[in-house]
């Protein structure tokens, strides 16, 4: 006799673990959303790179920058993937710095996340616990004030 839980007639079936559950999804299953995530920021960035978002007219104006004259937290970050992918490290800073010092965290988040699920196990990590969100949080709102400021101009894409 197989191992697994016995059906109806007192036979095991195959791939049921021992406890009774649903037999884990194979690791390819498991990792279909962090591949899926990934596939569609790489599909993104190919056409920001060959689209260029500096040039009018290729890309909406930003809803929040349209409606209010305010940068928000995400202004520029379009045409920092697009100076990042040609190669102006400097330039794609001075777009939105925010979020190029964030995109080191945003990969190891994607990577944490990839590993977690290829072994079947819940996403844990520091930066995913409560006080390092409300950090991120207020964060985000302390830039996206002062990238607004008068005096802060170095902040604005």
């Amino acid at each position: 006799m197989s191992q697994g839980t016995p059906d109806v007639v007192g036979v095991a079936r195959r791939g049921t673990p021992p406890d009774g559950g649903r037999p884990a999804p194979p690791a390819i299953r498991r990792l279909w959303t962090p591949l899926a995530v990934l596939g569609t920021a790489a599909a993104a960035t190919v056409v920001v790179t060959f689209v260029d978002p500096h040039s009018p007219g290729h890309y909406p104006t930003c809803p929040f920058l349209f409606l209010t004259g305010y940068y928000c937290p995400g202004c520029g970050g379009l045409r920092m993937v697009n100076s990042l992918t040609h190669g102006h490290v400097g330039t794609a800073f001075g777009l939105n710095p925010l979020a190029f010092l964030l995109m080191p965290v945003v990969g190891y988040l994607w990577a944490r996340w990839t590993y977690c699920a290829a072994r079947g196990e819940p996403v844990t990590s520091v930066l995913l616990r409560r006080g390092a969100l409300a950090g991120v949080v207020g964060l985000l709102i302390v830039y996206w004030v002062v990238r607004n400021l008068p005096f802060a101009h170095v902040l604005a894409p």
